[in-house]
């Protein structure tokens, strides 16, 4: 069973920073890509931050300066992380890892969330 743990929400003041992390096990095919969603209340799930098999990195505008995305492998678990600087009221929101695999076709799965508060 295909397994995703995150870690690493919680409060923090305007300016602080954040590191996330999402271990992936039991994955079946090959990883193509991992990365970070935010949902705030009544908005849209939206890309944070995302990185491919081979180190490329995609950023949302409202992040690029202030976030980095990193992976490492360890025998059967892939992690992702994200680092979060200068952080913002704004970027209060559930932060979910996602990871693309590929055996014939592409499969999403995703984390269960963890909350991120920034207070002003």
């Amino acid at each position: 069973q295909v397994q995703l743990v995150e870690s690493g929400g919680g409060l923090v003041q305007a300016g602080g920073s954040l590191r996330l992390s999402c271990a992936a096990s039991r994955i079946i095919g090959s990883i193509s890509a991992m990365g970070w969603y935010r949902q705030a209340p009544g908005n849209e799930r939206e890309l944070v931050a995302a990185i491919t098999s081979g180190g490329s990195t995609n950023y949302a505008d409202s992040v690029k300066g202030r976030f980095t995305i990193s992976s490492s492998r360890d025998n059967a678990k892939n992690t992702v992380y994200l680092q979060m600087n200068g952080l913002k009221p704004a970027d209060t929101a559930v932060y979910y890892c996602k990871v693309v695999a590929a055996v014939l076709r592409f499969y999403d799965y995703w984390g269960q969330g963890t909350q991120v508060t920034v207070s002003s």
